[in-house]
C-alpha cells in the first residue's frame, strides 16, 4: 500500500489507519533533527537584536548547561523561542506545546509562561504593556523556577561577547530528550522541582 484509498476519514479500513500509523510512529522518530532544523531557520525571523534569535537561543542553552542545569532544563532554555516565527503573539505557549510530552512539568510551564515573566524587563516602556503581567502567576509552585530562567537565561543571552557553545553541542541532547516516550509519568513528575543551577556540576562541566 502506498497511501490509503478514502478522502473521508469515516470510510478508512482498519488496515488503512495501520498503515497510516505506521508512518506517523516513523516521522516522530525525526521531531528531534526538524526542530534543530527550526532553530536555524530562526536565523531567517524578526531580530533587530545584537544577536540573531539562533545566537540567543544556544546563549540560553550555553548559559543553562554552564549553570549546572540537567538536559530538560537545557534542552527547555535552546526551545524556549522555537515559535517566533509561526507564532509571534503566543511564541511561549507554541514552545511549550512542543516541549510539554518529553520534559518535566516544571520546565514546561516555565517555558509556557516565561513570556509573562520576560516583561518585568521592558514592559514599562511600552504603552499597553504590564510589566508586572508575572504577577498573576504568583503563589504558583514553579514561579521562582521563571524568575531565575528569564533572569540567568534569557533577558542575559543577547551578548555577542558571550562565548557560545555551538549547535551541534546541544544537539545529542535535543534527540535524547525527543527520543523518550511521550507523557512517561516517570519523566513528566508533575510537582517536582530540579534546581536550575548546581555548582558542582557547573564546577565539572568548566573544567
Amino acid at each position: 500500500m502506498d497511501k490509503v484509498s478514502f478522502t473521508q476519514m469515516k470510510d478508512g479500513t482498519k488496515e488503512e489507519y495501520e498503515f497510516l500509523t505506521a508512518h506517523e510512529i516513523d516521522h516522530t522518530k525525526h521531531t528531534a533533527d526538524r526542530l534543530l532544523q527550526a532553530l536555524v531557520d530562526l536565523d531567517e525571523s524578526l531580530s533587530g537584536y545584537q544577536i540573531t534569535r539562533l545566537g540567543h537561543s544556544v546563549q540560553s542553552a550555553t548559559r543553562a548547561y554552564r549553570d549546572g542545569a540537567d538536559i530538560d532544563w537545557i534542552v527547555s532554555a535552546l526551545l524556549h523561542d522555537i515559535g517566533d516565527i509561526y507564532a509571534p503573539y503566543n511564541h511561549d505557549e507554541y514552545a511549550a506545546t512542543i516541549l510539554k510530552p518529553f520534559v518535566r512539568e516544571q520546565c514546561s510551564w516555565v517555558v509556557q509562561t516565561h513570556g509573562d515573566f520576560q516583561m518585568l524587563y521592558y514592559g514599562h516602556h511600552l504603552e499597553g504593556f504590564d510589566q508586572n503581567k508575572r504577577e498573576r502567576h504568583r503563589g504558583h509552585p514553579y514561579f521562582e523556577d521563571n524568575e531565575v530562567f528569564c533572569e540567568r537565561w534569557d533577558q542575559a543571552s543577547f551578548d555577542p561577547e558571550y562565548k557560545d557553545l555551538p549547535l551541534e553541542f546541544f544537539a545529542p541532547m535535543v534527540r535524547e530528550v525527543f527520543e523518550r516516550t511521550p507523557y512517561d509519568p516517570e519523566v513528566i513528575r508533575p510537582g517536582a522541582r530540579e534546581p536550575l543551577q548546581n555548582t558542582e556540576i557547573a564546577a565539572a562541566r568548566s573544567e
